[in-house]
């Protein structure tokens, strides 16, 4: 299933500045160095950066199309690339999604959409893996859920059989945009918590932002929620619109954990399913990872996949890079890598990992929490009350924001001298690798912009 240069002139109303019609779009990028011999090049321009203006650069790489948003093009480019064919379209962005909504128009295949506060990525790569054992699936690589990631990932679409899209977002809105390139057979919503509160103003905003991916979906899909998020099974208690599919723990439904049994390294549940009891085990430790294993098995049993593979897919998993990526050093120091990305809701599951780790200490560190406006203080004390509660040994904190998870945690108890506040990364650095003992346990955790992955580096 091709794409032509005459399908993209017609469904983005773009200007042919030169070349050949009929060439065939198969493999795109809007990366000039990643290009290959006869890619698509997609210039996007934002607010910051025109990559419609390194065409040229895209061409000496072997790119055979270039779709550009008003760009000059000088006498001397269709002389010298006579076998090219140039492009150009109003909006760069808006192209590159409208391309990506013909693609998949193309496919009659499950799509799977996955969005939440918390657990986006490791959600789907856990489905993908569940989902591989009976079709051939393209997934989202890495965190491209925007507006750009999403579209370029549909694009990717060859011969495969099933898609798992993640799909994150800031404002209200922007999951809508997402949902009606994507158009999903199967929506999953892993939570609504505080994520971006900042920008949304509250819960129940999110909430909605997150109940945008419905907009999209196929008549006939199905929404797969976690029935323990008291937003969503607020939400579910008056639905009457979609159907829905549930998970949980602690609420009856649809699919249920019962005697689950949390390990450090891994953990272990029965899963109750209509009739069936499935024996289920996870390779990555806490409570939230039984919550991603129950939502493959309701995905797994709405595309009739055999309970064994369901299994097996659970098992077999891998996480995306730098998240709950639990390791030990040299040193026999356990390492627990979750620097990706931080809100209140994921930094409480994290120190609730930490703190049932049987390690000599455990050590937080813990940097701030971004994009939670006015809302920041009261959230960043929160974090204190869970290392309080959880009995962390060692509190590390790094940044501004952060100072108000110090100072809640001395309010309710914790011993200052086991407490180190610093400006820098490069501080903390150095505090660590002058405490750190064998058979201690270290948390790493902020937003991506605190760029805590340095602090791994140096103590791996």
């Amino acid at each position: 299933m091709n794409i032509q240069v005459k399908d993209i002139l017609k469904i983005c109303d773009a200007k042919l500045i030169f070349g050949n019609p009929e060439e065939i779009c198969e493999n795109f990028s809007k990366d000039t160095r990643e290009i290959n011999v006869g890619d698509v090049y997609i210039g996007i321009k934002g607010e910051k950066f025109d990559g419609s203006s390194l065409f040229e650069k895209a061409l000496e790489n072997g790119a055979k199309v270039c779709i550009l948003e008003h760009t000059e093009i000088k006498e001397n480019i269709e002389e010298k690339y006579k076998d090219r064919t140039i492009i150009e379209v109003e909006n760069s962005i808006e192209a590159l999604q409208n391309i990506a909504k013909f693609k998949r128009s193309m496919y009659n295949i499950p799509v799977i959409a996955v969005t939440g506060s918390v657990g986006k990525t490791s959600t789907k790569d856990i489905l993908a893996s569940v989902i591989s054992k009976k079709y051939k699936v393209l997934k989202t690589e890495g965190n491209l859920n925007n507006h750009i990631g999403l579209p370029l990932t549909i694009l990717k679409l060859k011969d495969h059989e099933a898609l798992v899209v993640e799909m994150g977002m800031n404002a209200l809105g922007e999951i809508r945009t997402l949902t009606n390139i994507a158009k999903p057979t199967i929506s999953v919503i892993t939570n609504v918590g505080t994520s971006h509160i900042g920008n949304l103003g509250s819960r129940e905003n999110i909430l909605k932002a997150k109940l945008e991916i419905l907009d999209g979906m196929d008549k006939l899909g199905i929404l797969v929620i976690n029935n323990d998020n008291d937003m969503l099974n607020y939400w579910n208690k008056t639905n009457t619109t979609y159907r829905v599919t549930t998970f949980g723990i602690e609420n009856v439904s649809n699919i249920n954990a019962t005697e689950v049994r949390l390990g450090e390294y891994s953990s272990k549940f029965v899963a109750e399913v209509e009739d069936e009891e499935l024996n289920v085990e996870v390779l990555v430790g806490g409570k939230h990872f039984v919550y991603n294993s129950l939502c493959a098995i309701a995905v797994g049993k709405l595309l009739n996949i055999d309970n064994q593979d369901i299994l097996k897919g659970i098992k077999e998993f891998e996480l995306t890079k730098n998240r709950m990526d639990v390791k030990k050093n040299r040193d026999n120091i356990t390492i627990i890598n979750d620097c990706y990305n931080a809100n209140y809701d994921s930094v409480r599951a994290a120190i609730e990992y930490l703190s049932k780790m049987n390690v000599k200490r455990k050590i937080a560190v813990l940097g701030d929490m971004l994009e939670l406006g006015t809302y920041s203080k009261d959230l960043h004390e929160k974090v204190g009350e869970e290392v309080v509660k959880n009995k962390i040994d060692i509190l590390i904190t790094v940044g501004e924001e952060a100072k108000n998870t110090v100072k809640k945690s001395i309010e309710l108890g914790m011993n200052k001298e086991n407490i180190y506040h610093f400006d820098t990364n490069e501080q903390a650095i150095k505090i660590l690798k002058e405490i750190l003992k064998p058979e201690d346990a270290v948390l790493v955790k902020a937003s991506n912009a605190m760029h805590f992955n340095k602090i791994v580096e140096e103590i791996k």
